[in-house]
Order: structure tokens, then C-alpha cells, then sequence
């Protein structure tokens, strides 16, 4: 593990307010990351959506009423830097997962080592890889949904934005919808600044309740893209059946 600590990527991880991040996905669910890609190899990473090669699947989203627009998912192995990322923002939300965990009484399956963690998927039939990224045109969307993909969930995930939303699209903010007990759902929307990551809770979040802890379920999506194109990357910590 000691190889991942000199990457840049690693560094940008480490370098976020770490107390703030877990502060923030306490009371709303997700938070705002800083910068972990450059302008650059955000627009590197662009550049590998049309290679079909280093792709195991598409996905056309109206067609299947997941809202307009499409994604793909990647081949293993993926293009760098996704799989350094993913090592070293594991680090940083592998306590706070355990944390929730505690509060809900749940099983935290999750070893301190994330190819460990891949091998338990692997080894409960979740072998499919699950990095993907995301493209929005006009008049796109995506429908609020949370990504499971099979027994084994690691309960955060993050969206990087390989556009600007300063120049290269309006709309397509990201939105998280909180299902509240006893109470009408709460939503809040996020514009994205390019290269900064969002990490999110994939299923639901802990919150105080008379008996201690219960669970607010959490969906999240894309609202409608006005103009222009909206590419993100997203980074789901299991894999898929």
C-alpha cells in the first residue's frame, strides 16, 4: 500500500478537509471533494469515450427509462488514473463507512485493503468492473436511482466532473433526494465545479431518530442538461454481478 501514497492523485485525496467531507455526508449525504483531476486529464479522460476498446458495456438510458443520455462501462483494466483514485479515496472513506455501520448495526465487511475488498466481490460472483462514464447532451437526464449491483455494497461513492460547467454546458446539476422519515423528501442540487469529485452515499445515510439511529434512503441523479455536453466519471467501490 505504501506504492499508492507517492501518486499525485493521493496527494489531492489527502489534501482534502477530511474532517469537513465527513461532517457534510453526515447531515446531507454527500459532499463536495476538491480538485482531483486537471484540466487536463479530465480532457484525456473525455478523449477515451469514443475508444470502444476499453469499454465491457454501453448503456443508452431511454431506452431503458433511466432518464436520457448514456454511459459506459469500463474493461479492467481501467485507464489511469481511475484505479489510483479509487485506492486512495477507499482510505479516506473506509472510517466513515465503518462509522455508519456501527451507528445502523450493520455488518462492515470492508477490509482496511481495497484489492482485498475486490477479491471478496470476486469471490461472491461480483466480477464485473464498475467504473463508467457518463455523457449528457441537450435535453438529458438522469432518473434518481442508486447503484447496487449485487450482495456486497460499499456504501459511498463519488462522481468526478471531466467538464466545465463554466463553458461547456448548462443545467446537469447533480441532485441527491433524501427520503425522510415520517417527513417529506429533502433535495439538494450540486453544480459540479470540472475536476472536483462528489462523494455520495449509494443506498442510504444514518440519522437520529427517538430509538438512536434508522435510515433515510438516498437516490441520486442528473437534472436536464439545457445546452451543451456534460461527461463525468463515476467511481462505485464494488463490483458487479
Amino acid at each position: 500500500m505504501g506504492t499508492h501514497s507517492t501518486t499525485p492523485w493521493q496527494q489531492r485525496v489527502d489534501g482534502g478537509d477530511w474532517s469537513a467531507i465527513t461532517a457534510e455526508l453526515d447531515e446531507y449525504g454527500g459532499a463536495l471533494l476538491p480538485r482531483l483531476l486537471t484540466v487536463s486529464e479530465a480532457a484525456r479522460l473525455r478523449g477515451v469515450y469514443g475508444d470502444d476498446d476499453r469499454f465491457r458495456a454501453t448503456v443508452n438510458m431511454q431506452q431503458h427509462r433511466y432518464g436520457s443520455g448514456q454511459y459506459r462501462y469500463f474493461c479492467a483494466p481501467a485507464p489511469d488514473p481511475i484505479d489510483a483514485l479509487k485506492r486512495a479515496l477507499y482510505l479516506h472513506l473506509l472510517p466513515i463507512a465503518r462509522d455508519w455501520a456501527t451507528r445502523l448495526r450493520r455488518d462492515a465487511p470492508w477490509p482496511d485493503d481495497f484489492d482485498d475488498w475486490l477479491d471478496r466481490c470476486h469471490h461472491a460472483g461480483q466480477t464485473k468492473p464498475t467504473a463508467l462514464m457518463l455523457r449528457y447532451g441537450p435535453g438529458d437526464w438522469n432518473a434518481l436511482h442508486r447503484d447496487l449491483y449485487g450482495e456486497l455494497v460499499f456504501p459511498l461513492q463519488v462522481v468526478i466532473n471531466l467538464s466545465d460547467p463554466a463553458t461547456d454546458y448548462t443545467g446537469g446539476e447533480f441532485l441527491l433526494v433524501e427520503q425522510r422519515p415520517r417527513a417529506q423528501s429533502r433535495g439538494t442540487a450540486t453544480q459540479l465545479p470540472q475536476g472536483h469529485g462528489y462523494v455520495f452515499t449509494t443506498r442510504d445515510r444514518p440519522v437520529r431518530s427517538t430509538r438512536g439511529w434508522s435510515t433515510a434512503p438516498v437516490r441520486h441523479g442528473v437534472s436536464v442538461i439545457r445546452s451543451g455536453e456534460r461527461i463525468t466519471l463515476g467511481l462505485i467501490f464494488h463490483d458487479a454481478a
